[in-house]
């Protein structure tokens, strides 16, 4: 694991794997351990760097600015790893992050996959987080893990893995940031809306996400691939707001035939 100091916060981030290489930047959790499941078979094509948000896990547990302060800490880890360009997989708030660095850094992403992400924070969306944001702030961490479960994970998926549930939990509650940190992360990706520039970006992009996700609907995700020049929607038909954790083979034959394609 490598360490970069930006703006007052301590990023960690970690390399691995040989091949082009692939940033995987995970949702509102922010931690690199999203990606457990992926990350092993994607590094035996790709070299994988993968990093803990600013607020989250290893990284300094501080409040965020902004989307937009996010994507410039990927900027600087990147140029810490010395990775001029790079191929990018953002989930949810790791897209914004994607979106926000191709639009305000041209030329360091060489292609972006947006999955199960929001172009902006609507009406919905706020309703959410501010019930996950009470959660934290009267429950504690725990509760507001166990509600980002039901969030997250297809009622299918639940059942089925409610032995592994409460480690899960803990994990997932032992990345998070004091109340007022991780509020402000939730403010950033409300607050993030860069629609109206959309049409300019000139990379190829895949919009990904399931049907049965009740956190960022498809109805975000269409407006992405409606938006973007040349960009493909791909609905998988279940796996709910964590596709890659839930049906990780029908993840991998979404993303993986895109990330390698000739340009």
């Amino acid at each position: 694991m490598a360490l970069v100091r930006r703006d007052g916060c301590d990023l960690h981030y970690t390399v691995q794997g040989r091949g082009p290489p692939l940033i995987l930047a995970a949702g509102l959790g922010g931690t690199a351990d999203w990606w457990a499941p992926q990350v092993e078979r994607y590094a035996a094509r790709f070299t994988v760097l993968h990093f803990d948000q600013r607020g989250t896990g290893r990284s300094s547990r501080i409040p965020v600015a902004s989307v937009e302060e996010m994507a410039e800490d990927l900027r600087a880890v990147l140029d810490h790893a010395g990775i001029e360009r790079a191929m990018m997989v953002g989930h949810s708030t790791g897209a914004a992050i994607g979106v926000a660095l191709a639009l305000d850094h041209p030329g360091r992403l060489d292609r972006l996959v947006i999955y199960a992400s929001t172009t902006h924070g609507d009406a919905y969306r706020r309703r959410i987080f501010r019930l996950r944001q009470s959660l934290l702030e009267q429950g504690g961490p725990a509760a507001y893990a166990a509600y980002s479960t039901l969030l997250l994970y297809p009622p299918y998926w639940i059942n089925a893995h409610a032995g592994a549930l409460p480690a899960m939990e803990a994990a997932a509650a032992a990345g998070l940031g004091a109340p007022a940190v991780q509020a402000s992360r939730l403010e950033a990706i409300l607050r993030f809306d860069r629609r109206a520039e959309l049409g300019r970006l000139d990379l190829p992009v895949r919009v990904l996400c399931a049907a049965d996700d009740i956190l960022t609907p498809p109805y975000f995700s269409e407006g992405f691939a409606e938006a973007i020049p040349g960009a493909g929607l791909w609905l998988e038909p279940r796996g709910g707001h964590a596709l890659s954790r839930t049906e990780p083979a029908a993840f991998d034959a979404a993303v993986l035939p895109f990330l390698e394609s000739p340009a």
